[in-house]
């Protein structure tokens, strides 16, 4: 029965989903040239936030338990598991004041898609190519660079790609380890996300109705006396330990 439900109501997801990147899409282009980055990011905040409602036409909650101890203005690299495409609107809306950029697949930035390319081509994201590493470590290199002097955030999700029964995989340190480099007193903040992967359980089409779902910010870690390999592998399993526990 949920499933038929689904196929009801996921048509007016993707709808209310397209219509929004469309309308959006012009409007950060003026954001961008009227008003510079901080129009621009203001315009990305609001269409991530209408994206994150969009969830209401399956029925779905979204539910994000927010940390108002982690501090604003400085840098932050956020680390959360991945379960589903929609994991990134509610980690751009919910903590839109620590500016936290992703690193995306170059293929995504140049993929024409709207509101969704522009914002990773002028929004300040890393897009790398996987087949180039130094282009990748690069582009990383200068996200840890804007960090640094913006006190920007970034969101990684170290397992690299998604999960399809919510069982996390290993995390990997690469870009952690790299913006750790340039940005050693960055402060590293694990995300606990639950459920997502629920909603694409049956696939893209029908998505899953009535599902619950939640994004947690959990507390910073301490990094004393910790290399990136040991930051990291602590992170997985402190996000473990609430994902899967």
């Amino acid at each position: 029965m949920r499933k038929l439900i689904g196929f009801v109501l996921t048509p007016l997801f993707y709808l209310s989903f397209s219509v929004s990147l469309l309308l959006f899409h012009p409007i950060q282009w003026l954001c961008l040239k009227l008003g510079g980055y901080k129009a621009h990011k203001r315009s990305v905040d609001l269409l991530n936030g209408l994206l994150v409602a969009c969830n209401y036409t399956l029925f779905n909650r979204t539910r994000f338990i927010d940390n108002k101890n982690i501090p604003v203005g400085r840098p932050i690299i956020f680390v959360a598991n991945h379960q589903s495409t929609f994991d990134i609107p509610p980690l751009i809306y919910f903590l839109r004041r620590f500016h936290g950029k992703f690193i995306s697949k170059i293929e995504l930035a140049e993929a024409g898609i709207p509101s969704i390319s522009f914002n990773l081509l002028h929004g300040g994201a890393a897009n790398i190519d996987r087949k180039d590493p130094k282009q990748s470590i690069s582009e990383i290199l200068k996200l840890a660079a804007n960090m640094k002097t913006n006190n920007w955030s970034t969101f990684i999700f170290p397992e690299g790609t998604r999960t399809k029964n919510g069982q996390m995989k290993t995390f990997s340190i690469g870009g952690i380890a790299t913006i750790l480099k340039k940005v050693p007193d960055a402060l590293v903040v694990p995300i606990a996300i639950k459920g997502s992967y629920l909603m694409v359980s049956y696939g893209m089409f029908p998505l899953r109705p009535f599902t619950s779902m939640s994004w947690e910010v959990l507390d910073p870690i301490d990094t004393t006396g910790l290399n990136a390999e040991e930051l990291v592998k602590k992170a997985e399993e402190i996000i473990k330990q609430k994902v899967e526990g």
